[in-house]
């Protein structure tokens, strides 16, 4: 049922799909990298980690990045999908674990390389510090902080959410929204548009309001997609943490009726993401087409997302015939 509702979704996605030429290459060496970092990559991981594809999916977020730059991106993004995994999973970190690598992440990431946290280290850390050189190497400090509050703010909800889910307290529509906005790594994923681009914006255009209330309503829409995929896995695991179970607890209806509830409001919202495109301001000739780079970046976040949740083999019940 729900690959269907998936399907309808993406044709209902005005956001056009595009997808990097080096994506299939980046893969490639992105599963010998690891190989390389010492992580327990047994027969099954390996297949499971080259199947679920994530550097297409930095190829789709940044179908512009060069060569090099894309392999940076696919590592970071497979650090955080990592690090999701160790969290998420039956044998999750404790939200003290979690919060312990989060210290060691914002050390490495603030101070450098040569910050030691007890709470971070092996294959993780030696991944993170291998993907981060790159832009600590060429992004401005500021550039830098931003990243690093971004990522800060992605691990406090992670943490957040498994505190929840060992108390056995599901949310409800509304907390679940404000959380799922951290715990989706979206803004993480944006500031790595200005590296890709290689136009890092000033910070008062970065937080500017229009840009802003465009973001966070691209994070919700690839936060709920991702949902609607993820139910069956989160019906087991999730302790709640789905829009759709959390529709289904606050409406008291069945998970089909919840399903279609949300899909309606994506398709809504949608629309107005849009339309909140649109309305962004001229930031004068100096700044406009770094601008239009990052809502195009933004946007793509959103149907990158769509695109590749359909073709990963890390949501099997929403794969595309």
């Amino acid at each position: 049922m729900t690959a269907a509702v998936l399907r309808e979704l993406r044709s209902d996605c005005p956001v056009p799909p595009r997808l990097s030429p080096y994506a299939d290459e980046a893969q490639a060496w992105l599963v010998g990298r690891l190989d390389r970092l010492g992580l327990p990559l047994d027969p099954a991981t390996r297949s499971r980690l080259a199947r679920a594809g994530f550097a297409r999916y930095a190829g789709r977020l940044y179908p512009d990045a060069t060569e090099p730059d894309l392999r940076v991106l696919a590592a970071l993004f497979t650090w955080f999908f990592l690090v999701d995994d160790a969290c998420d999973g039956p044998d999750r970190l404790t939200p003290a674990q979690i919060r312990a690598l989060r210290d060691g992440a914002l050390a490495l990431l603030r101070d450098g390389p040569r910050a030691r946290h007890t709470g971070f280290s092996g294959p993780l850390r030696r991944l993170l510090v291998q993907a981060w050189r790159e832009p600590r190497r060429r992004m401005p400090a500021r550039w830098r902080l931003r990243f690093a509050d971004a990522v800060a703010d992605h691990l406090d909800g992670v943490a957040r959410e498994a505190a929840a889910t060992s108390a056995g307290r599901p949310p409800g529509v509304a907390e679940y929204v404000r959380l799922r906005r951290a715990t989706s790594a979206a803004y993480v994923s944006y500031p790595l548009i200005e590296f890709a681009a290689g136009r890092p914006l000033p910070d008062a255009v970065y937080h500017h309001p229009a840009l802003r209330r465009h973001a966070d309503l691209a994070n919700d829409l690839l936060s709920w997609f991702n949902d609607i995929a993820s139910l069956e896995r989160d019906l087991v695991t999730g302790g709640g943490h789905n829009l759709v179970l959390a529709v289904a607890g606050e409406r008291g209806v069945p998970l089909p009726a919840a399903v279609d509830l949300v899909a309606g409001h994506w398709r809504a919202e949608m629309s107005r993401f849009m339309a909140l495109r649109a309305a962004v301001p001229s930031f004068g000739p100096a700044l406009d087409e770094a601008v239009t780079a990052h809502l195009d970046g933004v946007a793509a976040a959103v149907r990158g997302t769509v695109d590749w949740t359909l073709e990963s083999a890390r949501y099997p019940a929403a794969a595309t015939p």
